[in-house]
């Protein structure tokens, strides 16, 4: 599975923006952003002083969207395609499309700190749909579908930390906790006004459209 390698504070300073990344860290005052408020590299304070063009506000735009929800390029293109082909709004199924993965679903429900978290959690085995294990962190999740924490794995730190850590966090509208704090299901395609994502998703479609 290929994955972005680099320091993530870095694509935060780059984008301007917290992208929440690093969980809890990206609420406290050790956040980056906050120390340094400018792109990274020796000239970036410099450049950030310059215009910026339609086709740079365009690109900077996917390039946020892309790594909120931590997709490389050529996948997130492919996101893009099915969206193009769909017969809803392209920005619209775009971001249902990327919200709907199984990793930023155990992320929603609070059962991982960051979406990055949640795809290590994903791979590594401890997360199940409909009660089958499923460990590609891509995968679909559908209206109906219950998604859960393994039973074998519900004593991992990590787990328990970010459960205790998301009670405070509002539920999206679009899912539901059941029974428990490690099991929901996902009651309907999340709809423009129940993703809370702050992205201009217009200005990628028109990236994508020149």
């Amino acid at each position: 599975m290929a994955k972005y390698r680099g320091a993530v504070c870095r694509l935060c300073r780059r984008e301007g923006v917290r992208l929440y990344l690093k969980g809890d860290r990206c609420y406290s005052a050790k956040c980056e952003i906050e120390k340094r408020p400018y792109p990274p590299g020796q000239q970036s304070q410099r450049r950030a002083r310059r215009r910026v063009s339609d086709y740079g506000v365009q690109l900077r735009e996917k390039q946020k969207l892309r790594r909120i929800y931590g997709v490389l390029e050529r996948q997130f293109r492919r996101y893009f395609a099915q969206a193009e082909h769909s017969t809803r709004v392209t920005g619209e199924a775009l971001l249902q499309a990327l919200e709907l993965r199984l990793d930023n679903v155990i992320y929603r429900l609070g059962m991982a700190s960051s979406r990055a978290q949640a795809r290590q959690l994903v791979s590594h085995g401890h997360c199940m749909v409909n009660d089958r294990l499923v460990s590609i962190a891509s995968f679909q999740v559908r209206p109906g579908d219950s998604v859960a924490v393994r039973e074998s794995s519900r004593s991992v730190p990590v787990i328990v930390q970010a459960v205790a850590a998301a009670g405070g966090r509002r539920m999206p509208t679009w899912m539901q906790i059941e029974g428990d704090a490690m099991r929901g299901r996902v009651v309907s395609v999340p709809t423009r006004d129940e993703i809370d994502t702050q992205i201009q998703e217009e200005l990628v479609v028109e990236y994508y459209s020149r």
